[in-house]
């Protein structure tokens, strides 16, 4: 008799009094910024230059990573003071549970955010996935806040049970800024762990690899659709 193994599922669960309280974990292709929506596939001022036009609605490797995965957002809406040129930030919020605490400044001394002192947001979801899988957590891909960002890691979440915060660094202006609730504040990218690593093999490229190479980018500059097609029949 055939078995077929079941579709590996990522679970975000919580504990029972905050479901339906804090906000839940969304599909990162369900939140798209308004200034995508907004933003045309292509420039209505396109014809008064040479170029087609294309803005990145049109950009499949753009619209990939921004969809990719899930977002967390953040449990409740919150204030964020930042001041002294971003060397201090407070946070306030009117909710019963925390959601900024503090890292002491000699744990990432030396970093290139200067005298920003790391913060990080608390979770309340804890992240479940099949044997062999992690998560990456990232900044939301293509989703600059001008606020905030924070700071990439890998978990094992198939083994690492347990609810993940989220280190970051307040890059805003100095002054009081709103984040409100459902905001994204990190992705999450599961992928299968390999058991072993990716061999590298760094050469010249040979005449057959240099005829692919030309082949696909004439095909992508004559049809803006080719890499949706190929990406998609590769996949």
């Amino acid at each position: 008799m055939l078995r077929f193994s079941p579709t590996p599922t990522i679970r975000f669960t919580c504990a029972p009094e905050d479901e339906g309280v804090i906000a839940p974990p969304v599909p990162a292709k369900s939140y798209l910024p308004d200034w995508f929506r907004k933003l045309p596939a292509v420039d209505p001022d396109a014809e008064s230059r040479s170029d087609s036009g294309l803005t990145v609605k049109r950009c499949l490797p753009f619209l990939d990573a921004m969809t990719t995965g899930w977002l967390l957002t953040l449990p409740a809406s919150l204030r964020l003071e930042i001041s002294d040129e971003g060397a201090r930030v407070d946070a306030a919020w009117e909710f019963d549970r925390p959601l900024v605490a503090n890292h002491a400044m000699h744990q990432v001394k030396g970093n290139p955010m200067g005298q920003r002192p790391p913060c990080k947001f608390l979770n309340y979801w804890t992240i479940s996935t099949p044997v062999g899988w992690s998560c990456l957590f990232v900044n939301p891909l293509n989703r600059p806040n001008g606020l905030f960002e924070v700071v990439a890691g890998v978990v094992d979440t198939d083994t690492y049970r347990s609810p993940i915060h989220f280190p970051f660094f307040a890059t805003g202006p100095d002054g009081l800024h709103i984040i409100e609730k459902g905001s994204p504040i990190v992705q999450v990218i599961p992928f299968r762990r390999q058991t072993t690593e990716l061999a590298a093999e760094i050469s010249a490229e040979r005449p057959d690899e240099a005829a692919v190479r030309t082949k696909i980018l004439r095909n992508t500059r004559a049809s803006e659709g080719w890499y949706r097609l190929f990406a998609r029949a590769k996949r």
